[in-house]
């Protein structure tokens, strides 16, 4: 785990040392002619490029006070470089394969037998293509930059959509019949996202009038004393059978424990794999929750254990399963239960990842079947690391349980 943790971050940092020496050579050499102009701009580039490449690093030595500010400037320029990066990188693509066919119709022309005239090669105008060339960078850049607004409007100031479905569940009682479920996952609170944020969406979700919330993990990203007003708007959720946890890896990263000791005092009950029983004597299902499928291994703690959660239910009875990751689901299904809860993917947030997230996980965004199991992997509330969402919109989750 720490190898491939390593790595992943060393892959980060090169990541972000070539990405804004793509952005120094293709906006600021193109649109940027004054020499202390330049020089600034350059200054900015390597300084932010430094700060990205050795977040981890200077978050675990810099003071609580400037610990959200610092998070605040790398993320958003994060999203703002990677949206430039997007736009340049695409353009500079169709340029290169309008190029490639130009050559490939002068070279057909010149090698046809029987040319009617000679081909020539007009004179390169250097005016002409440093115009172009600044024309392309200015576009780009206002595309770049207009893409970052729409991605942050639609993470952190647009209300989340709303996916509405129904699934059967053969051993569902008839009495509870129509039962809804209301799932939160992924919130992320921290730097961005805080207590109007969260009074926002815990309206959305109590407008839903669910018969249960689920919370799904990931919902902080810091400590209860910074966080825990914002968290707190969580007490005003309204439900028939009240509102229920399961941790996510990121919960392991800000201190599990105090924060499920947290939860509990705002009604919120913890499923630390465990499960309970929704209803009552003549008609109920039973709602099971277990821990992380992986975040428990940076605390050395006991984590996922789906037999200790299923331990001494009846297997004749409807189940549903509350896990962070959509893993595991086919052997959860092979052991009874009828609709795994899930989120972790974000459905990829933001391009490359929301085009590779398919390919990166079984069940990445969605329902899927298993038998006559379902699995629903939601693309969560808000939003980790860059405060946008390009192509994976944030959701707010009604499940429509049917007999």
């Amino acid at each position: 785990m720490p190898s491939r943790f390593l790595s992943f971050s060393m892959l980060i940092g090169l990541g972000a040392v070539l990405g804004h020496l793509y952005l120094y050579r293709r906006l600021v050499r193109e649109l940027v002619h004054g020499k202390v102009a330049r020089l600034l701009a350059i200054v900015f580039l390597v300084a932010m490029g430094l700060l990205m490449a050795m977040r981890r690093t200077l978050l675990g030595v810099l003071p609580e006070e400037t610990d959200r500010l610092f998070k605040v400037a790398t993320y958003s320029w994060m999203g703002v470089a990677l949206c430039l990066v997007i736009v340049l990188g695409l353009t500079d693509l169709s340029r290169g394969v309008l190029a490639v066919a130009r050559r490939v119709r002068q070279r057909r022309a010149s090698e046809s037998p029987a040319p009617a005239q000679p081909v020539s090669t007009p004179p390169v105008d250097e005016e002409r293509r440093k115009f172009l060339g600044r024309a392309v960078a200015g576009g780009a850049l206002l595309a770049g930059g207009g893409l970052a607004t729409y991605g942050h409007w639609r993470a952190f100031v647009a209300p989340p959509m709303v996916t509405e479905l129904a699934i059967k569940i053969p051993k569902l009682p008839r009495a509870l019949d129509g039962f809804t479920i209301v799932q939160l996952t992924d919130v992320h609170v921290g730097p961005f996202i805080r207590r109007r944020f969260m009074d926002e969406l815990v309206r959305h979700a109590n407008a839903l009038k669910p018969d249960l919330v689920a919370i799904t993990g990931d919902l902080v990203d810091g400590d209860v004393p910074v966080l825990g007003d914002a968290v707190a708007a969580l007490r005003n959720l309204r439900s028939r059978y009240g509102s229920y946890f399961v941790t996510g890896n990121h919960e392991y990263y800000a201190g599990d424990v105090v924060w499920v000791e947290f939860l509990q005092s705002l009604d919120i009950q913890t499923l630390r794999n465990r499960h309970v029983r929704i209803g009552d004597a003549g008609a109920s299902l039973d709602l099971v929750g277990v821990d992380d499928w992986s975040g428990w291994r940076r605390t050395a703690q006991k984590g996922y254990d789906l037999d200790q959660a299923l331990a001494g239910r009846d297997a004749d009875r409807a189940a549903v399963l509350l896990a962070h990751q959509p893993a595991n689901f086919k052997q959860a299904a092979e052991r009874g239960v009828d609709l795994q809860i899930s989120g972790h993917t974000h459905g990829g947030q933001l391009p490359p990842m929301t085009f590779f997230i398919d390919y990166a996980w079984e069940h990445a965004v969605g329902l899927y079947r298993h038998q006559d199991s379902h699995i629903y992997v939601s693309r969560g509330c808000g939003f980790w690391g860059p405060p946008m969402r390009v192509g994976s919109p944030p959701e707010l989750v009604k499940l429509v349980l049917t007999a």
